[in-house]
């Protein structure tokens, strides 16, 4: 073989080898961009109107993560069915991190007992990244229903069966559910209104649409320092420390408690960097002091933990409400 033809040979050969490696370097360049995550803005979708306590939570949590990353997580509001339409567009999103979900007790638990169909199961197809924090309800009236007390409610209802109006988040929220079990266990009848989102329920409240509401606390607390809505018991086990003179139901004689819980999740399948990245933030901030103090302005208490602590939440409060719906199951919409 000449000398020329040997080169040439040579050559070829390491053109060939520089075409691995230049691929070689491509594929590890494609997955380090895609490791880099977030490289583009992050949509955390809340199933609720803006405006409410999940949104309000939501938007901090964006804060920290967008302050902490340097990437902007921008809060998408997508409410209907109780929050399931929201939900379900993030269990059909395609598992990159780039779409995420911030909820509240009814998508993530209750409406699984509730509806016959969600086009999703919250046990299986969220990816769980934490638990972030609880917060009680409030049993709230508005100036112009005369009473000043749980035990005179009691006595108001009894003497107008049906006739009082009460308003909720959704048909089915925890708002809803507490309410018929008040009911069921003091034997009372309240009307139902039903509304697509706390701000929404606590709106018609303060103009006195309503008579009454039961949702969750925070956005009700302004409200009630200025007197334009009466809070008459919280309905968690303990009463808040933000309203220490409102009584809690079980004080009141009514064995009733309920909280509401806020969750983060992705769709089925996400990366597993990214549920560490976005677990290691939120659990700080619940840590921090300011953290501690935003939640506290809500009323909220932090939970945080590890990913698998939120599954196992989530079973254990489909358990835990499953027995509690069936009676009710056909006073809700299906």
């Amino acid at each position: 073989m000449s000398l020329t033809k040997s080169i040439k040979r040579l050559m070829a050969k390491l053109l060939a080898m520089g075409m691995v490696l230049t691929a070689g370097l491509m594929v590890n360049a494609g997955a380090l961009a895609q490791s880099a995550w977030p490289n583009r803005p992050v949509k955390l979708v809340v199933p609720y109107p803006a405006g409410g306590a999940t949104d309000a939570v939501a938007r901090l949590l964006a804060k920290k993560f967008s302050d902490s990353l340097g990437q902007s997580f921008i809060v998408e509001n997508r409410a209907g069915a109780n929050g399931s339409l929201g939900a379900a567009s993030v269990a059909s999103a395609t598992p990159d991190g780039n779409t995420l979900l911030f909820s509240s007790t009814g998508p993530l638990s209750l409406n699984k007992l509730l509806y016959r169909s969600t086009n999703f199961n919250p046990a299986t197809d969220f990816t769980p990244i934490i638990l972030l924090a609880d917060v009680p309800l409030v049993l709230a009236v508005h100036p112009s229903v005369p009473v000043k007390n749980m035990n005179e409610l009691m006595t108001y209802l009894k003497a107008n069966p049906g006739k009082v109006s009460y308003s909720s988040s959704g048909v089915g929220s925890m708002g809803h559910l507490s309410a018929l079990l008040m009911q069921r266990t003091a034997d009372i009848s309240m009307l139902h209104v039903a509304y697509k989102g706390g701000a929404a329920a606590m709106a018609d409240l303060l103009s006195g649409v309503v008579n009454t509401s039961f949702d969750l606390l925070p956005p009700y607390l302004p409200h009630v320092a200025t007197g334009k809505v009466r809070a008459l018991a919280v309905l968690g086990k303990q009463r808040s420390p933000l309203l220490p003179d409102v009584p809690t139901l079980i004080e009141s004689g009514i064995n009733i408690s309920a909280t509401g819980w806020f969750g983060l999740v992705g769709p089925k399948g996400l990366p597993t960097d990214v549920v560490f990245k976005l677990n290691k933030l939120a659990n700080d901030f619940l840590a921090s002091a300011e953290g501690k103090a935003q939640l506290s302005n809500f009323s909220m208490v932090p939970i945080g933990g590890k990913p698998e602590d939120l599954s196992k939440f989530v079973n254990s409060e489909l358990d835990k409400w499953a027995p509690v719906v069936a009676p009710i199951a056909a006073e809700v919409m299906q």
